[in-house]
C-alpha cells in the first residue's frame, strides 16, 4: 500500500514524537505519525516535567489539560544530603514555578490525542517501521514497515526518529555515537497510596532516593544504586529498594510503613549516557533517540520538549524545494541541540556518580541560609539556570 508524499514522517508517538507532529502540523506541514504500540499505555520512565517543560506545555495550550488529569503541582522541593537540608521552590520560567509528574500513560495519551486532533496529522498505531527508503544519492525519503497485518511504504521530505533510546530510525540511518559514557546507576521505583509528598530528594554516598506526587493520589518513590551493584540488587530488588530508602531517607521510610504499594516494583540497569549524531540527509532524531542520560536528574521529558521546539523552528518553511536548505536547517538544529544539552548532561553525570563532595556540601550550607539562593539552586536542579547564576555576590560573601 502506497501513500502520498508527506512533509514529515515521525516515528514514535510519545513525549518527543507526538509534540513534534503536532507543532509541525500547526506550522502548516502534512505529517504522518507512527507508533508500534497503542495508547493509553505505560512505559518505563521517570515522570517529572521540570519548569522549562511545563512552560512548553503552556505555550502549546496543553498545560490546563495536564492539570485537569488531577496531577498535582510540585511547587515545593525538599533536598537533603548529609546534614544539609534545603526547602523552597524554584523561581521558575515564563511564570511557571511548579513542576508536574504525570503518569506516562496519562501524559503520552494526552499528547497523542492533541497531535491526532490536528487536521494535518495522520496517526497510525500498531505501525512497525522496518526500513528507510532512500533515493539514488542515499538521501532518506521515507519509510517502509507493517501496519497491522499489511506492509506499507510512505514517502516524506524528512523522517524523524522519536522512538527512544534503542531507536530503530537511528540504527537504520547509521547515526553514530558522538559521545558515550559508562552507565553509572541502576534504579527501581513503584507507587504508594496515601503517602503525602510533593517533590523530595535525598542523597548520600552510593544512594539517592526521590519521591514525587503523581496522578490518583499516588506518590512515585524511586531508589538509585551504583551501577556496579545492579547484579546484586536485582536478586532481591524489593529488599534492596526498601533498604536504600530506609538508610537514605529514614523519614520517608517511616511514611511508607504498612506497605501501601499500589503497583509492582519496576527497575532498570540500562541507564545509558550518550549523544548520537542528530541529523543526516533527510533524517533527524529527537528525544531519547538522539540523546539519553541517567534519569537521576529527570531531565528527559523537558529536554525532549526543548529538542522538539528547536527542530520544528529550524525546519519550518524548509520542507519543500531545494533539499540543501533543509540540510542547512538540520545542521543548525544539531549544533543548537548539543550546545543546549551538554551542560545538563555533564551535571547529570556528576550527580549519578553518587559521591557527594565536601566542597558541594559547603556550598549547600551557604545556600540554605538564604531563600533567594535556595530558589536559584532549585532553578539549577530544574535546568533553568547554569551554575554560574548561583555565584552571586551574596553567595560569594557567605562562602
Amino acid at each position: 500500500m502506497r501513500h502520498p508524499l508527506f512533509d514529515a514522517i515521525v516515528v514514535g508517538a510519545r513525549c518527543a514524537g507526538a509534540p513534534t507532529a503536532m507543532l509541525l502540523a500547526r506550522a502548516g506541514h502534512r505529517v504522518l505519525l507512527l507508533d508500534r504500540g497503542t495508547f493509553p499505555s505505560d512505559t518505563l520512565s521517570t515522570h517529572l516535567i521540570h519548569q522549562p517543560g511545563v512552560a512548553a506545555l503552556a505555550r502549546w495550550g496543553l498545560l490546563d489539560a495536564v492539570r485537569a488529569t488531577g496531577c498535582p503541582p510540585l511547587d515545593r522541593v525538599v533536598y537533603q544530603v548529609a546534614d544539609v537540608r534545603l526547602e523552597g521552590s524554584a523561581r521558575g520560567v515564563d511564570g511557571q514555578r511548579a513542576a508536574y509528574a504525570p503518569r506516562r500513560h496519562v501524559l503520552d495519551t494526552l499528547l497523542v490525542e492533541a497531535a491526532a486532533a490536528e487536521p494535518n496529522v495522520e496517526f497510525r498505531d500498531h505501525a512497525l517501521v522496518t526500513g528507510l527508503l532512500r533515493d539514488g544519492t542515499g538521501r532518506v525519503v521515507g519509510v517502509e514497515g507493517r501496519h497491522g497485518e499489511h506492509a506499507f511504504t510512505a514517502h516524506a521530505r524528512l523522517v524523524i526518529g522519536a522512538d527512544g533510546m534503542r531507536s530503530t530510525v537511528a540504527r537504520l540511518a547509521g547515526a553514530p555515537y558522538t559521545r558515550e559514557d559508562p552507565r553509572l546507576t541502576c534504579a527501581y521505583y513503584t507507587y504508594w497510596q496515601d503517602v503525602p509528598a510533593t517533590m523530595e530528594l535525598y542523597e548520600k554516598a552510593a544512594g539517592w532516593v526521590a519521591a514525587v506526587a503523581t496522578n490518583d493520589d499516588a506518590t512515585l518513590v524511586l531508589a538509585y544504586f551504583p551501577q556496579a551493584r545492579f547484579e546484586g540488587v536485582r536478586v532481591d530488588a524489593r529488599h534492596a529498594y526498601l533498604e536504600q530508602i530506609r538508610t537514605t531517607a529514614p523519614g520517608l521510610y517511616e511514611r511508607l510503613e504498612g506497605d501501601r504499594r499500589s503497583e509492582r516494583l519496576r527497575g532498570t540497569g540500562d541507564q545509558q549516557n550518550f549523544f548520537r549524531r542528530a541529523t543526516g540527509p533527510g533524517w533527524a532524531l529527537v528525544g531519547d533517540a538522539g540523546h539519553h542520560k541517567d534519569s537521576i536528574t529527570a531531565r528527559g521529558i523537558s529536554d525532549a520538549f526543548l529538542q522538539v521546539e528547536t527542530l520544528v523552528r529550524r525546519v519550518t518553511g524548509r520542507l519543500g524545494g531545494d533539499p540543501r536548505r533543509l540540510d542547512e536547517a538540520l545542521d543548525g538544529y544539531a549544533r543548537e541541540r548539543d550546545q543546549a544539552l551538554l551542560p545538563g548532561y555533564e551535571a547529570t553525570l556528576g550527580v549519578a556518580r553518587l559521591t557527594p563532595h565536601e566542597q558541594r556540601l559547603s556550598l549547600l550550607r551557604a545556600v540554605r541560609t538564604d531563600p533567594e539562593l535556595t530558589s536559584i539552586y532549585f532553578d539549577m536542579v530544574a535546568g533553568i539556570g547554569s551554575a554560574g547564576a548561583l555565584y552571586t555576590p551574596k553567595l560569594l560573601a557567605l562562602l
